[in-house]
């Protein structure tokens, strides 16, 4: 049997996570990390990181809340994806999540099939906007970011690829596709 790993976290320093921790510690867990930082990504998030690190096979992740753990449905995805390849089961005391049981791997599921099915009515919207801010001439895309004019004529002195992408300030990859 496993054990039971909490993660609290709050968004500002004024904020405690102390009924967080309450809260954990009532549903069994052993070992709390917490931290005072933004969730938007897993990014600074170095207790997270840390727990993420030290759970094994078994174990169970808890938080109060799935906002706590990942800001993000992306972020949560990739945090699922971490803990189901480790065979470490996600539970919120506040919510009915628990991947340990088919209701709420069911209920984690439908998080994610929502989540791409905005993805994916967002993307719809952009590519119509495009289309119509093109037909009105109002859309003439990106600005090109690197002369190839420039490129070419470093490439005729000798420069190499790499020193003309550092001159250049791009990839150089980016200079090979263009010399190629």
């Amino acid at each position: 049997m496993g054990h039971k790993l909490g993660y609290a976290r709050v968004s500002s320093v004024e904020q405690d996570t102390a009924i967080q921790v309450a809260a954990l510690k009532a549903a069994g867990c052993g070992i709390i990390r917490e931290e005072k930082v933004s969730g938007t990504s897993t990014q600074g998030r170095t207790e997270l990181l840390i727990l993420l690190g030290s759970l094994r096979s078994g174990d169970t992740l808890v938080v109060t809340r799935i906002d706590r753990l990942a800001r993000s449905v992306g972020d949560l995805q990739d945090i699922v994806r971490t803990l189901k390849a480790k065979g470490v089961a996600l539970q919120a005391t506040e919510q009915p999540i628990d991947t340990g049981t088919a209701a709420g791997k069911a209920f984690l599921d439908m998080l994610g099939v929502f989540a791409e099915f905005e993805t994916n009515l967002r993307r719809e919207r952009q590519i119509e906007g495009i289309a119509k801010a093109k037909a009105e001439g109002k859309y003439k895309g990106r600005r090109r970011s690197i002369d190839p004019d420039k490129v070419k004529q470093m490439r005729d002195q000798g420069v190499g690829a790499t020193e003309i992408a550092a001159a250049l300030n791009i990839g150089r990859a980016s200079v090979y596709r263009l010399l190629g």
